[in-house]
C-alpha cells in the first residue's frame, strides 16, 4: 500500500503555479506504476522509495525535474536533454513528459529493477597523484610523515600552501606544515 507524505503536498502547494500540475502528474504516475511506493523528502525535495530509491522530482523557478535513481538502466526512458537533473531535462509543462501510460510503464520497470536488487555500477574517477611543489619536497626531506599520508591528506597540505597569495604567506604556511607533520598531524587536525 502506498503512503503519501503530507510534506510533499506542502511542497507541491508551495511550488510555482506552472509546476503544480507537473508535480501532481508525476506523483500520480509513480503511484499508479508502483502501488507500494513510499513518499519522503530527501535533500529538500520529494523522493519516492520502493526497496531503495526509485525516483525523485523537484520544482525550480522556471522548470521542474524528474528522474529515476537507476535511470541509466532503463531502456527508452524518454530522455530528451541533459540540461537539468533527471532524465527528462527541463520540464516546463506536462507535455514535456511522456504520456501517462508510458510514464507508468517506466515506473514499473524501475520498480522491477529494485525488486531484482540491481544496482548501478558507477564509474570511479581516478584522482591524479598529488604534484608536490619542489620547495615543499625540499622542506620535507627529513620528514617521513608526508610520505605516509594518503593522497587526500597530501593534497590538503599542497593546496593550502600553493593557494597562498603572497610569498610571505606561502613561507609561513610551509613552516607550519613542516611543524605539524613532524608531530604527525594532518592538515585539518583541529577538526578531528
Amino acid at each position: 500500500m502506498s503512503s503519501r507524505d503530507p510534506r510533499i503536498d506542502a511542497y507541491i502547494a508551495k511550488s510555482a503555479p506552472f509546476a503544480r500540475p507537473i508535480l501532481t502528474y508525476i506523483r500520480k504516475a509513480v503511484h499508479a506504476g508502483c502501488p507500494d511506493v513510499e513518499e519522503t523528502m530527501k535533500w529538500s525535495f520529494p523522493h519516492f522509495m520502493y526497496k531503495g530509491m526509485l525516483c525523485s522530482m523537484a520544482s525550480f523557478k522556471e522548470h521542474c525535474a524528474f528522474g529515476f535513481w537507476k535511470g541509466s538502466l532503463l531502456e527508452g526512458n524518454g530522455a530528451r536533454t541533459k540540461d537539468a537533473m533527471g532524465q527528462f531535462g527541463r520540464i516546463t509543462s506536462v507535455s514535456d513528459l511522456p504520456g501517462e501510460k508510458a510514464l507508468v510503464k517506466l515506473v514499473k520497470r524501475a520498480a522491477a529493477l529494485n525488486d531484482e536488487g540491481v544496482s548501478v555500477v558507477r564509474e570511479k574517477r581516478a584522482t591524479p597523484p598529488v604534484k608536490t611543489p619542489p620547495d615543499l619536497m625540499a622542506a620535507l626531506r627529513a620528514n617521513a610523515t608526508y610520505e605516509g599520508f594518503s593522497q587526500s591528506m597530501r593534497r590538503e597540505y599542497v593546496d593550502w600552501i600553493t593557494d597562498a597569495r603572497t610569498e610571505e604567506t606561502r613561507t609561513r604556511r610551509l613552516e607550519t606544515a613542516v611543524e605539524w607533520m613532524a608531530e604527525g598531524k594532518p592538515r585539518n587536525w583541529k577538526y578531528l
